[in-house]
């Protein structure tokens, strides 16, 4: 009987960790998802607000700037606390911290206080991408589907904000679409303090070496190219992003803005399906080789988004698959050369570059359009996405000679 206990321990015991390891996975996707929704409530209610509070656009909308500043600032310390504290403690902070956020928002006496809420909001919701990634590449037994669906969960976060903030504050006003949220994300993080078990002594033991181990001037030039390629992302992201709907109204004619809006929801869901497409591609090719395909594609898409009519929302799509494609990619190109107790600080950086720009990018566009339409929006881009793509081929060509170097090594 002893025998038979012992031999089927083993199986007994892989299935509740595979079983934690999914449940662990699922509260990520979810996190991911609330993330990009939540930090995207503002800009829809702040239609709302002027009516209520008798200002103009622009005086409302430049509230939401602090938010978005510490979406991409805090990132930093996030990354930092994850690897040094607990990396499930701080997506307590996470889950909590942006309900409460919300909470406040949505009984916020006046502008000021308003303000202040979503400041805090940036702070904890900047918590997830530096720590929620390195989570999902720890716990992931197949890193490239796992991270796509993970990213497919934020796409939709992206999409769904605008048209479910519209539909609360049409039926509960502007206060309840922070609140409802709100009382979700705290629900969520309930849910995870009582499912997702302590680390327990688990976040001592992180590897520090790397899948595959680079020297030092090999990694800090891979280092310094993906700072460039964080800055270039995130810039073609955003212009592309939030320039989107007015370049459909203004280049596809004849269509209504409901029409608008649904076309930019199917143009981001193509990024969606991009994202499942690369989680199954990278099980059968090298990373850094789809890696330049997806930088191919998106200077390539961009340039073509010169087109108009039918042809303009072919390139749209097209563009947005490559974008999205290529976040999946970056992160599994950055988990094969990073170890992982250092993985929450490397993202924490990527992420900061990433989102920082985010308002550069915003002002880049009323800037260009101003003088030259979205043809000189669109020209600028390019020629960001240019710079993206020849980081993206340096870092592939020194990926490349590094991977050749580690097959030819003789085995121990």
């Amino acid at each position: 009987m002893s025998a038979e206990v012992s031999i089927a321990s083993p199986p007994a015991a892989a299935d509740r960790d595979g079983a934690q390891r999914r449940l662990a996975i699922g509260f990520l996707n979810l996190a991911h998802g609330l993330d990009h929704f939540v930090i995207l409530i503002y800009p829809t209610v702040v239609i709302e607000l002027q009516a209520a509070y008798g200002r103009s656009y622009a005086t409302l909308i430049a509230l939401s700037t602090a938010s978005f500043v510490a979406f991409g600032l805090f990132s930093l310390p996030a990354g930092w606390l994850g690897d040094r504290w607990s990396r499930r403690n701080m997506m307590l902070g996470f889950y909590f911290g942006c309900g409460a956020s919300l909470v406040a928002a949505a009984f916020a006496p006046s502008l000021v206080e308003l303000t202040v809420a979503l400041f805090a909001l940036g702070i904890f919701a900047a918590i997830y991408h530096p720590v929620g990634t390195a989570m999902i590449l720890d716990a992931a037994t197949q890193r490239g589907r796992t991270l796509a669906f993970n990213g497919v969960c934020g796409n939709l976060g992206v999409s769904l904000a605008a048209g479910i903030t519209a539909a609360l504050t049409m039926a509960l006003s502007w206060r309840g679409a922070f609140l409802v949220p709100g009382l979700i994300c705290m629900a969520a993080g309930a849910a995870y303090l009582w499912f997702v078990p302590r680390e327990g002594r688990r976040a001592e033991k992180r590897s520090a070496v790397a899948d595959v181990t680079l020297s030092a001037p090999v990694a800090a030039t891979i280092f310094g190219l993906f700072a460039v390629v964080a800055l270039s992302a995130g810039l073609v992201f955003n212009t592309i992003s939030v320039a989107l709907p007015k370049i459909v109204d203004e280049r596809v004619t004849g269509v209504s803005l409901v029409a608008v809006g649904g076309l930019t929801t199917a143009v981001f869901l193509c990024g969606a399906l991009a994202q499942i497409t690369v989680g199954r591609l990278v099980e059968r090719f090298p990373l850094h080789v789809l890696f330049a395909l997806a930088a191919i594609m998106q200077f390539s898409g961009v340039v073509w988004a010169y087109a108009s009519g039918v042809s303009l929302l072919l390139a749209l799509a097209f563009t947005m698959a490559a974008i999205y494609g290529q976040i999946t990619l970056n992160d599994l190109v950055i988990a094969r050369y990073t170890a992982d107790a250092w993985r929450s600080r490397v993202y924490a950086v990527r992420y900061f570059l990433t989102f920082m720009v985010s308002g550069a990018a915003v002002s880049m566009i009323a800037f260009l359009y101003g003088r030259g339409g979205f043809d000189l929006v669109l020209g600028t881009t390019a020629v960001i996405a240019l710079g993206f793509l020849v980081a993206v081929i340096t870092i592939a060509l020194i990926a490349n000679s590094v991977e050749k170097a580690r097959t030819l090594q003789p085995a121990e």
